[in-house]
C-alpha cells in the first residue's frame, strides 16, 4: 500500500492522524509487525503472543482496534491492556515474556499526531536500524492474503503494575512531602496518581485527568512554555518539589523547591547515586550529550560509567550487554535493569521522593554541588544543509587545537575544562549541540557561541 515513509522515525512510528496514519495504515503496520517478530523468533505468527496498549488520545481507541485487527489477521494471540501508560505495556511484555508489544501513542506530540512504539521480546525497542525499516518495507510492499485465526484476551494491569513499582523503594522512608504534579492530561494521572496518594503525599494536582484534547497544554515538559504553570505553582504552594510527565508518561521531569527546572543530566547523576548506594560498583550508562557530572558522580561512588549512543533502543540493548543497573538520557528517559531495562516515568519519581526524604534536604540543595561546578548549554538545534561536511569541519578545527575527538554518536570534542557533542538529527537537516564548561556560566556561553558560529557559518 502507499504510505508516507517519513512516519517511520528513528525510534517509533509517528505522523498526523488521518493524513499520514489512518486505520488502514495502522492495520497494515499490525500485520507487518507480526511478520517481523515471527522472523526474529523463528516461529510462525500463529505462535506469537503480543501485548497491545493505547494512550488517552482521542483517536487512540479506534486506531488500537485497527492495529489489533492487523495482528489478529496474522494469527497472533493479542494481550490487550487497553488504555495504559507506555511503560505499563513494556512491563506487560517483560513480565509475561511476550514476543513483543505495540503501544498506540504519539508520546509528547500535539493532539493532531498519532503513532506507535514497537518492542520485541524483553521490551527491546525496534528502531530505524533494527526492525522499523523492515516494517516499512512490508507495509509498502505486498504481504499477501492474511491467514486469520488470531485470538485475544483483555487484561487490567494497573494494580499489579503499581505493586511492582512500589517494590523499588522503601515506602516507609518517604515523608509526607508537598508535591505539585502536572500530568499534562496524559497517562500519569491513572498510572502514577494512585501510587503517590498511597504514599501519603500532599498532592497539588494539575491537568491530572487523561484528556486527548489537551485543555491545559501540550504534553511535552521539555518545552519551557509547557512547564511555566508547574514552576509557578511550586513556588506559590510552597511545595517541596514538582513533577511533570509527558503524554504517555514514560518520562518525568522535576522542578526544585525554588521553581527551577532540573536538567536531565543532573537528575541522571542523582538517580545513579541512589542506585549505586544500593548496589556498589554497578555499571551506569549515560548519553554522549551529558554533563561530566554524571560520570564523575558514578566514579566517585565506585561505579563504572559508560557513555552511550542516544536512543532507547541503543540504551536497552547495551544495558543488557553490560548488565548495567541504570541508564539515563538528558531528554528524561531513565532506564532500569530490574524493570526489563525499560524507561519509566514512575520509578524516577519514587526514587527521588525517597532520596529527598532520606537526605532531609530539599531537591535544590541536593543538586547544588552539581550545578555549582557544571555549566551546561542544554541542547541547541541548528539547521545545516550538509551535516557531514560541517561535522568534518568541526573535527578538523578542534583537533588542530589539541582536543580529544571521539565518534560514538556524532562528534564529541573534549578539552580538560570544557567539552561538547554535535550530532545530526535522524529525521531533519539539523545538528544538535550540547556543551559544558567546568569554569563558569560565562565561559560556557562564550564557548557555546564560538561553536554555534562554526555550525551556522
Amino acid at each position: 500500500m502507499e504510505v508516507d515513509p517519513s512516519i517511520f522515525k528513528a525510534y517509533d512510528v509517528r505522523g498526523l492522524h488521518g493524513k499520514q496514519i489512518d486505520g488502514d495504515v495502522a492495520e497494515a503496520i499490525g500485520r507487518a509487525f507480526a511478520h517481523v517478530l515471527a522472523g526474529r523468533a523463528g516461529r510462525p505468527t500463529s505462535e506469537l503472543g503480543i501485548g497491545l496498549g493505547h494512550d488517552m488520545r482521542l483517536q487512540a481507541p479506534d486506531l488500537a482496534a485497527r492495529y489489533k485487527a492487523g495482528l489478529l489477521a496474522e494469527g497472533v494471540h493479542v494481550v490487550d491492556a487497553g488504555m495504559v501508560g507506555t511503560e505499563m505495556l513494556y512491563w506487560l511484555v517483560g513480565s509475561r515474556e511476550l514476543d513483543g508489544g505495540l503501544m498506540c501513542t504519539a508520546s509528547h506530540n500535539p493532539k493532531a499526531y498519532t503513532g506507535a512504539k514497537l518492542v520485541g521480546r524483553g521490551a527491546i525497542a525496534l528502531s530505524g536500524d533494527s526492525g522499523l525499516q523492515e516494517v516499512h518495507r512490508l507495509v509498502a510492499g505486498e504481504m499477501g492474503p492474511a491467514p486469520g485465526g488470531g485470538t485475544s484476551e483483555s487484561v487490567d494491569l494497573y494494580a499489579a503494575f503499581q505493586r511492582a513499582a512500589l517494590g523499588f523503594v522503601d515506602t516507609s522512608a518517604v515523608k509526607p512531602l508537598k508535591v505539585v504534579v502536572d500530568g499534562g492530561n496524559g497517562m500519569a494521572g491513572p498510572m502514577v496518581g494512585p501510587i503517590l496518594r498511597d504514599l501519603g503525599l500532599d498532592l497539588v494536582e494539575c491537568w491530572f485527568e487523561p484528556d486527548g484534547s489537551f485543555p491545559g497544554h501540550e504534553p511535552n515538559p521539555l518545552l519551557p512554555e509547557n512547564r511555566e504553570l508547574i514552576m509557578r505553582k511550586v513556588v506559590d504552594e510552597h511545595a517541596d518539589l514538582g513533577i511533570a510527565w509527558d503524554g504517555d508518561a514514560d518520562r518525568c521531569f522535576f522542578i526544585d523547591e525554588t521553581g527551577r527546572f532540573v536538567d536531565g543530566d543532573f537528575l541522571t547523576a542523582l538517580l545513579a547515586e541512589s542506585l549505586l548506594r544500593r548496589e556498589p560498583g554497578a555499571t551506569v550508562l549515560y548519553d554522549v550529550r551529558a554533563s561530566w557530572a554524571v560520570p564523575r558522580t558514578v566514579e566517585r561512588l565506585g561505579g563504572r560509567a559508560l557513555a552511550n549512543r542516544v536512543g532507547h533502543a541503543f540504551f536497552k540493548t547495551r544495558m543488557r550487554d553490560e548488565h548495567a543497573v541504570f541508564g539515563g538520557e538528558v531528554s528524561g528517559h531513565y532506564y532500569f535493569r530490574d524493570f526489563y531495562c525499560a524507561d519509566s516515568g514512575t520509578l524516577p519519581a519514587l526514587l527521588v521522593l525517597e532520596q529527598i526524604s532520606r537526605a532531609g534536604q530539599p531537591l535544590g540543595e541536593l543538586l547544588e554541588p552539581l550545578r555549582a561546578g557544571h555549566f551546561i548549554s542544554g541542547e541547541i538545534n541548528s539547521e545545516v544543509a550538509d551535516q557531514r561536511a560541517k561535522l568534518a569541519e568541526i573535527e578538523r578545527l578542534y583537533a588542530a587545537q589539541g582536543a580529544r575527538i571521539s565518534h560514538l554518536d556524532g562528534v564529541s570534542v573534549d578539552f580538560d575544562d570544557w567539552h561538547f557533542n554535535v550530532r545530526p538529527s535522524n529525521t531533519e537537516p539539523l545538528l544538535r549541540l550540547c556543551l559544558e564548561s567546568l569554569v563558569s556560566e560565562q565561559d560556557m556561553e562564550r564557548r557555546r557561541d564560538e561553536v554555534l558560529a562554526i555550525i551556522r557559518g
